[in-house]
């Protein structure tokens, strides 16, 4: 397999297996991307649950989700727990499943698990990357650095490539 940070558009899309909170998996199921042949997927990396941009993010999908629930599997991706998951889908009423990856393997498996700068502090942390993955299990489309404002049109704009 590639490296994380070398995916590219046509590549085929890692495999992982994660705790789902939310949308149709309610209080939690174990899933994997194997599930989902046929079906388009957006995998959506970000930070931190209940953050200014994770929240701008989120609800941004949460108000487009007329147009784009029926369309893809969509999935928020980020290093926290269940129950911060379940808090933040909660406070927002997030129709669709956030993964919970705690122990950093898909972050790290697609790339947006790096290196980042604050105040001249260097730490680790998640990049704000999107994943949109086809039927057969291959990247379609990679958004990098994604600003929360624009990322529903992105992903919009991806999912009608498809269609």
């Amino acid at each position: 397999m590639k490296s994380a940070a070398k995916l590219a558009v046509g590549d085929k899309a890692p495999n992982f297996g994660a705790r789902a909170i939310g949308g149709e998996y309610g209080d939690g199921r174990d899933i994997n991307l194997g599930e989902f042949r046929g079906t388009p997927v957006v995998l959506y990396f970000y930070p931190r649950d209940d953050t200014p941009g994770c929240t701008v993010q989120a609800c941004s999908l949460r108000d487009s989700w007329g147009d784009l629930g029926g369309r893809a599997k969509i999935f928020g991706v980020s290093v926290d727990s269940p129950q911060s998951h379940a808090k933040f889908i909660g406070k927002y009423q997030l129709p669709f499943p956030l993964l919970s990856d705690p122990d950093k393997r898909i972050v790290k498996a697609y790339g947006a698990w790096v290196e980042k700068s604050m105040y001249g502090k260097k730490y680790m942390g998640t990049e704000r990357n999107t994943f949109v993955i086809d039927g057969t299990g291959r990247i379609a489309s990679i958004f990098r650095k994604v600003k929360p404002e624009e990322h529903v049109t992105l992903v919009r704009a991806a999912l009608d490539k498809l269609a």
